[in-house]
């Protein structure tokens, strides 16, 4: 089976074939045949953050250069066109939530019309069980059995962080998510951003202050851990992010040096990586999983994904963590996802598949 993945839930404008073998009593085998991501981030890098209108605005200037990028990459045949060639997809999985309307709706839309135009199936899929199922995919054109053997680690927990998104998810199967934990106000990578921009360090704030923080003290200053006592899962990062505005005021330096920023960056990101593992290692006994996974676009921060391998390695249970190149958004997720959606459903109309911005398991 072949499956197209889209990806517009934000300010990536992403295509994806992947290719996965027949059940066999070896298991399926996937290879990525392709992995195509056109980024918004510089034209979004001046106003801090993304603006979901011009995210939306590129969506339609890129959509149809990814697709043929996408299929020339996967089938080296150099001439894909909108509408022309033999068709060699057998499904279509698209994004449909959670995310930015506007960027959604145009990936959705597309995804409708080829679906119509070459009569293949149409899966829509949550951005957030794409992160979960990034951690099921080998690097690019390297066939592998799936990372995680579905079967023998149930009971899974996940995390899930990036700029919108901190949750501790349960799995007790493919079909049965349950967020037991998530944040009640800043996302983790929401508050890099908003730490980045303290420090003048640009945007997007994560892997800047991961670099940066390798040169500083990460125990200079003492900032607090929010509800890392709490007796539920949930986070909170906005208070964090507000002890480092008022750190910056009381050091009253007009401007900080590049040794200050190290220190500052250091002890944020320990702060809040050290709220991710207590809370994810305690719900992780609680409920008695075996094993842990790690995605979104925060688990490409170096401290998190070694702190969490720790961890988890000295209580015996185990780890999963996607390939580096599918930490941030990227199709390839959204197609494996939308193998196993197909696995359960396999027959969805157009009509039932609709952009819900705030989706949710």
């Amino acid at each position: 089976m072949k499956i197209l993945g889209i990806e517009t839930s934000c300010d990536e404008t992403a295509m994806s074939v992947i290719e996965i073998s027949p059940r066999q009593a070896r298991g399926e085998e996937i290879t990525v045949l392709s992995n195509v991501i056109s980024s918004q981030v510089k034209l979004h890098a001046k106003y801090g953050g993304v603006v979901p209108s011009l995210a939306a605005r590129e969506h339609v200037k890129n959509i149809k250069h990814v697709f043929k990028l996408a299929l020339n990459e996967a089938f080296k045949t150099g001439n894909w066109e909108l509408g022309t060639g033999n068709w060699p997809i057998d499904l279509i999985a698209v994004t449909r939530g959670p995310g930015l309307g506007p960027a959604l709706l145009v990936g959705l839309t597309f995804a409708k019309t080829i679906s119509w135009l070459y009569k293949k199936p149409l899966i829509g899929v949550n951005h957030l069980e794409g992160h979960i199922y990034s951690n099921w995919l080998p690097p690019i054109r390297v066939s592998s059995k799936f990372q995680v053997p579905s079967s023998k680690l149930f009971p899974v927990l996940n995390l899930i962080v990036s700029g919108g998104h901190t949750e501790l998810v349960l799995m007790k199967n493919h079909s049965q998510h349950k967020i037991i934990g998530e944040t009640l106000d800043d996302a983790v990578g929401e508050a890099f951003d908003k730490v980045a921009r303290l420090l003048g360090l640009g945007y997007p704030g994560g892997p800047v202050i991961s670099k940066i923080a390798e040169k500083g003290n990460p125990d200079k200053y003492p900032l607090p851990r929010p509800m890392i006592n709490s007796k539920n899962y949930n986070f909170s990062y906005s208070g964090l992010k507000t002890a480092v505005l008022y750190l910056i005021r009381d050091l009253k330096i007009k401007t900080l040096s590049l040794e200050l920023k190290a220190d500052i960056a250091a002890s944020f990101q320990k702060a809040a990586v050290d709220v991710l593992i207590q809370k994810t290692m305690r719900a992780a006994k609680e409920f008695n999983v075996k094993s842990i996974l790690l995605s979104g676009g925060v688990s490409a921060n170096k401290l998190l994904r070694s702190e969490l391998q720790k961890n988890s390695t000295e209580t015996g249970i185990k780890y999963f963590q996607p390939p580096m190149e599918y930490t941030g958004d990227n199709a390839t997720m959204i197609a494996m996802a939308g193998y196993f959606n197909y696995l359960r459903n396999k027959k969805i109309p157009l009509s039932g598949i609709r952009m819900d911005a705030n989706l949710n398991f």
